[in-house]
């Protein structure tokens, strides 16, 4: 198994819209399908509630890490952790991060996740099935935001 998620596309959009669907938060929530509390701010938690069809019992709960605008958004999380009976917090969280790259006709975005040999052997080919196939969905959410929205 990989240790880290690695996602690519080409956006139809210039890097400041794609930035700006990535960093702000209600922009982000409405992509990704979660109901931010707040903005994103590097160094805080970000919190709030999934909106996604079947886990709208999951809490969103993310710490930004780093925002270099147009550039790099990161921040690190439980992957998958959707059981409301586990306490989630006593595990070492992933990394997520979204590069910008200025191409000819627009953005590209690479996604990428790490550090899933941090997660319990008892969940962790679960955690990274799950978001491998999770982030090939939020790939094309966001070609359709940014496309569809100015």
């Amino acid at each position: 198994m990989n240790n880290h998620i690695e996602k690519r596309i080409e956006l139809k959009a210039p890097v400041s819209r794609v930035w700006r669907a990535l960093t702000d938060y209600r922009e982000f929530g409405e992509w990704f399908r979660v109901k931010l509390n707040g903005p994103f701010v590097a160094g805080q938690v970000s919190r709030g509630q999934v909106t996604y069809p079947g886990y709208e019992h999951v809490q969103w709960e993310a710490v930004v890490q780093k925002m270099e605008p147009e550039r790099l958004f990161s921040f690190t999380w439980h992957p998958f952790s959707v059981d409301p009976k586990i306490d989630y917090s006593k595990e070492t969280p992933t990394l997520v991060e979204f590069r910008l790259e200025k191409t000819a006709s627009g953005t590209l975005l690479l996604l990428t996740e790490s550090g899933f040999d941090k997660i319990p052997i008892g969940r962790r080919l679960e955690a990274f099935r799950m978001n491998d196939g999770g982030w090939t969905e939020q790939m094309k959410n966001i070609e359709n935001y940014v496309t569809q929205t100015s």
